[in-house]
């Protein structure tokens, strides 16, 4: 873990659970995106049924790996299920520190509600010297894209991952990514910046 992330991080730790079991699952998904909208951090609700798809496909494939629009080329970040967080790691990272690589964005996902509700709520923590919000929220994007896809090529790429490694493309990833349109924000921000 690395410094100042929060260890067992609870959905009770940061949202009043009691309080909203009157109301309906749109009514809470207001209010999380009210209570974050001020914060810099990613976060999202997502439906059950897409949450269990991605579930579902993380106990099979628990690694995989995202690719990082930066100003010249692609940054790869390794992510990794434990229970239901999902710990990225810059692969450059894992290369040079192995097994002591500090994870650098944190997903947590909470199904507290998704029996009642219909929904997990999902928030992260990330390293602010290493990653800007839009770059983390980039990487949380991804998971929805490889994990809860319908194209059969795309979910194939995280099978290959973690069962046929020496097959594996990296730019497949990157032509995935490409193809979504998910990192054309990033890169025009970051095109910009540089003028």
């Amino acid at each position: 873990m690395s410094r100042g992330f929060t260890k067992d991080k609870t959905l009770s730790s940061i949202f009043n659970i009691e309080m909203v079991k009157d109301k309906t699952a749109e009514e809470i998904k207001q209010i999380w995106q009210q209570y974050f909208a001020a914060k810099d951090t990613v976060y999202a609700v997502i439906p059950e049924e897409k949450f269990d798809l991605i579930w579902n496909r993380a106990q099979s494939c628990p690694t995989f790996l995202c690719a990082l629009p930066r100003r010249e080329g692609y940054e790869f970040f390794v992510g990794q299920w434990s229970s239901t967080e999902l710990h990225f790691t810059a692969l450059i990272n894992i290369q040079t520190r192995g097994e002591a690589a500090a994870s650098q964005l944190i997903l947590y996902h909470y199904p507290e509600l998704k029996e009642e509700k219909g929904i997990v709520l999902m928030t992260a923590e990330m390293d602010s010297t290493f990653l800007s919000v839009a770059e983390a929220q980039c990487i949380a994007n991804q998971v929805q894209l490889f994990y809860a896809t319908d194209r059969k090529e795309t979910y194939e790429l995280v099978e290959t991952f973690n069962f046929r490694p020496n097959e594996f493309k990296y730019m497949s990833v990157i032509a995935e990514l490409e193809q979504s349109g998910l990192g054309v924000e990033l890169k025009c921000a970051q095109k910009h910046d540089k003028t």
